[in-house]
C-alpha cells in the first residue's frame, strides 16, 4: 500500500521545518467534511502526513512507525498512521463523552488560528503562546494566577477599574494585557485537565513532561525525531507541515464536536464509576 503511494508521489524537501504547498492547501480546503473523519492513507499522504525528519536526526523508539527512507528522509508509514489517528480520536472521544477536559497544546506560529478554532468550537482550554511553568505541576498557584486574571477583567468591564488613579489604571492595563497573552486559552479551567494534546511534543516538551510527572494522558502528533513512550497514544506523523497539522487538528475537531452531540451515557455506568471514590470519602467524613 505504501510503495503504491509513493510511486504516485515525489517526496518533497523539507526546507527550514515546512514541505506544505499550494496545491495541498487548496486540496484541504475543497476537502468534502465525510472524508475528514478518519482520513484514509491517500488523503494523508496528500497532506504531507508521510514525511519525517533527515534519516540522521530520528529517535530510533520511532522504528515501528516507519515504512522506510527516500531521498534522506524517513518516510512514516500511513498505515499506522491512520490507525494511530483513529486509536487516538476513539479514545479522545471517549473523554469528550464522558465531560472530561483536554487541553490542547502548540506554540508554533501557524497552528495558533487552528488551535483558537478548536477551542472555540469544543470549549477545551488550549496554550498557543509559551508554556506556562507550572500550568499542571503547579496547578494551585496557576489557578490563583487565573482568579486574579479573571478579577482584574471584571474590574474593568465593569467600570471597578475607574477608582484607581490614571496612573495606576495604566499600570493595570499593562498587567492585563500580558495576563491575557498568557492566560486566555486557560482562563475557563477549574482543575487540572484530565489529558493534553500536543501538536510538537519536542518544541513543548515541558507541557508534555510535566503532563507524564502528574500522571495525566498525552495525545498527540509524534515526528520521528520524539519519544512514542512519553505518549499514551502517539499518532506518527509530520508535526511541520501546516497541512499535516491542519488535518489531523481537524478531523479531532469533527470527532470531539461529534462525540458531544451524541446521547449522554447510561446513568447506571455513570454511577458504577463513581462508586469507589464516594466509598472512600465515606469513612474520612464519619471519622472527622
Amino acid at each position: 500500500m505504501m510503495s503504491l503511494l509513493l510511486r504516485r508521489s515525489r517526496v518533497p524537501a523539507r526546507p527550514n521545518g515546512s514541505c506544505a504547498r499550494d496545491d495541498v492547501k487548496k486540496f484541504l480546503k475543497d476537502l468534502p467534511p465525510h472524508l475528514m473523519n478518519i482520513p484514509k492513507e491517500e488523503v494523508l499522504l496528500e497532506a504531507a502526513c508521510h514525511i519525517g525528519h533527515p534519516a540522521a536526526k530520528w529517535n530510533p523508539k520511532m522504528k515501528p512507525y516507519l515504512y522506510g527512507i527516500q531521498n534522506g528522509t524517513h518516510i512514516f508509514d500511513l498505515n499506522k498512521t491512520k490507525n494511530q489517528l483513529e486509536e487516538c480520536c476513539n479514545k479522545l472521544a471517549d473523554l469528550q463523552k464522558k465531560g472530561k477536559a483536554i487541553l490542547f497544546v502548540s506554540t508554533k506560529l501557524f497552528s495558533t488560528a487552528l488551535l483558537e478554532e478548536l477551542g472555540k468550537e469544543t470549549g477545551h482550554p488550549i496554550v498557543t503562546k509559551k508554556w506556562i511553568p507550572g500550568l499542571i505541576t503547579n496547578w494551585k498557584t496557576i489557578s490563583r494566577r487565573i482568579k486574579y486574571y479573571l478579577d482584574l477583567q471584571k474590574q474593568f468591564q465593569t467600570g471597578e477599574v475607574e477608582k484607581y488613579t490614571k496612573k495606576e489604571q495604566l499600570d493595570l492595563r499593562k498587567k492585563l494585557t500580558q495576563l491575557d497573552r498568557a492566560l486566555a486559552g486557560v482562563a475557563g479551567m477549574t482543575k487540572l485537565p484530565d489529558a493534553i494534546f500536543v501538536v510538537d511534543a519536542l518544541r513543548d516538551k515541558i507541557a508534555v513532561k510535566e503532563a507524564n510527572v502528574a500522571g495525566i494522558p498525552v495525545f498527540g502528533i509524534c515526528d520521528s525525531m520524539s519519544d512514542p513512550d512519553s505518549f499514551t497514544v502517539a499518532v506518527p506523523a509530520n508535526d511541520d507541515a501546516s497541512a499535516s497539522v491542519k488535518l489531523i487538528l481537524k478531523t479531532v475537531q469533527d470527532v470531539l464536536q461529534e462525540a458531544a452531540s451524541a446521547p449522554p451515557e447510561p446513568e447506571e455506568k455513570i454511577e458504577k464509576e463513581n462508586k469507589e471514590p464516594s466509598e472512600e470519602v465515606e469513612p474520612a467524613a464519619q471519622a472527622a
